[in-house]
């Protein structure tokens, strides 16, 4: 209605078109900035570096015990590599999201004609592409001890996808603590102590029978040893529903509590 009026009146701005932002423009934009900071602060190289560094620390030392016990150490702890190696895309997102917070970028965002979902999309954006190329380093680490998707392309497939959705929920969970907490550095330490808690209380790097009678129901039932369950048939024989439900449910379970959070925290006003 004001383009109409203006144009009929021969004003200033008469026959100017009017100019309608484009959020798909503004989700390029800034995840290319995000992805080109990445990379020219050497992001990406450790995105690479970590799931090595995971694979020698955690294969290395217990391969020879576990081969006594008859169970394939490469095959068996590949899981877990993924799984810490996603916790780092996490805490690198929750990094972002508290730099930007604390700079003003999220504020200065919100006085601008940017879509409101748009830095959240983002970030997350920017996350998954680290996420990816860490998965195909450690997939790649994980070859060379051993480690094979004998399922089948569609199980692979599964793998694959399960492995980056796990490590999109959590870094959904750890942009809102990051838009919150606004000190990347306590927001790291923070962060770095539940994933080592729940990491090592897990069925990732020794089968059940390797913890002690009163807490094998946490480490068996945890959602850490779950999603391993599940990852490790998808690269075996394929995974059924029977065992897949459970770590569903604690995928999805966690989705419905960050997702709100993290909307609520991107968007909200200082």
């Amino acid at each position: 209605m004001t383009q109409q009026l203006t144009e009929s009146d021969g004003g200033l701005f008469a026959g100017v078109t009017r100019v309608r932002p484009s959020g798909f423009a503004q989700w390029r934009a800034l995840t290319g900035r995000i992805v080109r900071t990445m990379a020219t602060k050497g992001e990406l190289i450790v995105a690479v570096i970590t799931p090595l560094v995971f694979t020698l620390g955690f294969y290395l030392p217990l391969r020879w015990v576990m081969r006594v016990r008859g169970i394939d150490y490469g095959q068996f702890v590949m899981p877990i590599i993924v799984l810490q190696t996603m916790s780092f895309t996490m805490m690198s997102n929750a990094q972002i999201a508290a730099f930007e917070t604390a700079s003003g970028l999220n504020t200065r965002m919100q006085t601008m004609p940017v879509g409101r979902m748009v830095p959240l999309l983002s970030r997350l954006s920017a996350g998954l592409v680290r996420s990816v190329i860490s998965l195909l380093a450690a997939l790649v680490f994980g070859y060379a001890i051993g480690f094979r998707l004998h399922s089948g392309l569609w199980q692979s497939v599964l793998f694959c996808a399960f492995s980056l959705g796990v490590g999109t929920v959590l870094a959904i969970g750890a942009d809102a603590l990051g838009c919150l907490t606004k000190s990347p550095e306590s927001l790291s330490q923070a962060l770095t102590l539940p994933t080592l808690i729940f990491g090592m209380l897990s069925c990732g790097f020794v089968p059940e029978t390797g913890f002690p009678t009163w807490i094998r129901p946490f480490v068996r039932n945890q959602p850490i040893s779950q999603f391993s369950f599940a990852m490790r048939d998808m690269a075996a024989s394929g995974v059924s529903w029977h065992v897949l439900w459970v770590p569903l449910v604690w995928l999805g379970g966690l989705a419905v509590c960050f997702v709100p959070l993290a909307i609520w925290a991107s968007m909200r006003r200082a």
